[in-house]
């Protein structure tokens, strides 16, 4: 059987609405903070469908995205991981990662 390999796919968000609920928005309605969020596919391993599977993730910041993005480009697993083991592996190695507040 393959690895479980894993890749970002982003999704979102994609509108001002988002940002300015949360105060993320100067007097110009200029984003002051960079959000993204989206899914994780996961390919190979055992995963149930011919496509693959899809993990859910909520926003967290940008910069924390794309790190989180390439690591998880050389991450393989033997059974697919959910979301909270991927990130728990992560931020052993790697800066906390900033999520959005609700």
């Amino acid at each position: 059987m393959s690895k479980c390999r894993y890749s970002t796919n982003w999704m979102g968000p994609v509108t001002l609405w988002w940002y300015e609920e949360r105060g993320l928005l100067n007097d110009k309605r200029e984003i002051t903070e960079h959000y993204s969020c989206g899914r994780i596919d996961v390919r190979g391993g055992d995963t149930d469908s011919t496509y693959g599977d899809e993990i859910g993730v909520p926003p967290m910041r940008s910069e924390d995205w794309e790190t989180f993005g390439a690591w998880l480009e050389t991450f393989e697993t033997d059974d697919m991981w959910n979301l909270k083991q991927l990130v728990l592996m992560y931020e052993r190695f790697n800066p906390k990662i900033r999520w959005a507040n609700k």
